[in-house]
């Protein structure tokens, strides 16, 4: 492919020119269908061409592309009205930027400064981003090695375990940041109570909860947010992802007295809440809101879940399969890399985890026939992966 002559070894490729998309589905420039259970990392959160999206980008292009915040703008205003009418209480000031690692960057700015505290505590299995900052509270050692040393005052705890993080913190420990569901590590779901738990547990010591809803929020779960499932609110909420229906945006929501300690040029963003971006991301919150499709993640998320267990029950490949809504894992007890290529060539593009997980982020737009499809072809990747490793073993 000639983007390799360009773009250096940095992401894992596959051997797909894609042309175009519609739905929970892409095509090649060759014409040929692939149902999309990668999901763009889980930015195609509405759909690929969402209509409600495509309109609001063109009718904004009409008008103008880039507003500057320090000049008010109209569309803006109204994405964020849109955004605090499904926003966690409490949670009513807003930073907007264009990805992920730079909501997590803003996050620990702001908590630094509102605590005047420069102790941090992520989890184990956490990602949440490549920047500097960011980067130094992701757990994987292979993001992190080569750029060493990090931001400093950076302690890990075990996800679920309450009783290690109560010894993580010390008195100058500023915030605990966490994804309620991981994600990039394999799809690990918060024990039942654990979030509760360290809520509580930051009331207790005066430190700030951020929560990493990047992949998991915006309905991907069945609810709105992740951290719904277990009815806690953090003090700050990392967005990005799909938010703007595959445009680059990203928010850092807070409590308000938070944000109010960051003085005027202490954190910007040049391209956060332009119109282009804000159109975009007024029709994705109206197309999770209105069009159902937090219900239908919910929905088709048990008719997969239920498919794959079946499978497992077929299969003893497969380890484990656990997720929520339509943020899937299935650990198997091999490396995927050959089902990920055999997926290819049967018109599905599957997403991994590590060696051994795939993942499963689709668009939410999902249907029962597309899940039937995916199911039946994830069946015979299964049966000609066993045999394959029956052939080497013998």
């Amino acid at each position: 492919m000639t983007e390799d002559n360009y773009l250096g070894n940095m992401y894992q490729r596959f051997p797909v020119t894609i042309e175009r998309g519609e739905g929970a589905k892409l095509y090649d420039i060759n014409g040929k269908e692939y149902i999309d259970c990668m999901g763009g990392y889980g930015v195609a959160l509405v759909g690929h061409r969402n209509p409600r999206v495509v309109a609001a980008l063109k009718a904004q292009l009409d008008k103008i592309i880039t507003v500057h915040t320090s000049l008010y703008n109209k569309t803006r205003e109204e994405f964020l009205d849109n955004l605090m009418r499904i926003a966690p209480k409490g949670l009513t000031q807003v930073h907007m930027g264009n990805s992920g690692t730079e909501a997590v960057e803003a996050a620990i700015k702001f908590a630094r400064k509102f605590t005047g505290k420069s102790g941090m505590v992520a989890m184990n299995g956490s990602y949440h981003g490549k920047s500097l900052g960011s980067l130094s509270v992701t757990f994987n050692p292979k993001y992190r090695k080569s750029f060493m040393p990090l931001v400093e005052k950076v302690a890990f705890s075990p996800f679920g375990d309450i009783e290690t993080l109560r010894t993580k913190i010390d008195f100058d420990t500023a915030f605990v940041i966490m994804e309620p569901i991981q994600g990039e590590s394999g799809i690990n779901v918060a024990p039942d109570g654990f979030l509760q738990d360290v809520r509580k547990l930051c009331d207790e010591r005066g430190i700030l909860l951020i929560f990493d809803e990047i992949q998991a929020g915006l309905g991907r779960t069945g609810k709105m947010w992740a951290s719904d499932h277990w009815n806690t609110i953090p003090d700050i909420m990392c967005l990005a992802k799909g938010i703007a229906g595959g445009v680059p945006m990203s928010a850092t929501l807070t409590r308000p007295d938070i944000l109010a300690a960051m003085s005027k040029g202490e954190h910007s963003s040049t391209f956060g809440g332009n119109p282009l971006s804000c159109a975009a991301g007024i029709a994705t919150i109206q197309a999770l809101t209105q069009d159902g499709l937090v219900d239908n993640a919910a929905k088709m998320g048990k008719i997969f879940m239920e498919g794959l267990e079946k499978l497992k029950q077929k299969h003893p490949i497969i380890r484990d399969v656990r997720g929520k809504g339509m943020m899937i894992g299935v650990e198997m007890k091999f490396e995927v890399k050959d089902i990920l290529l055999d997926g290819i060539q049967e018109g599905v593009l599957l997403l991994y985890s590590g060696r051994n997980i795939l993942r499963f982020l689709p668009p939410l737009v999902m249907s029962e026939a597309e899940i039937t499809k995916v199911l039946e072809v994830l069946d015979r990747l299964f049966t000609k992966e066993s045999e394959r490793r029956k052939n080497v073993q013998g």
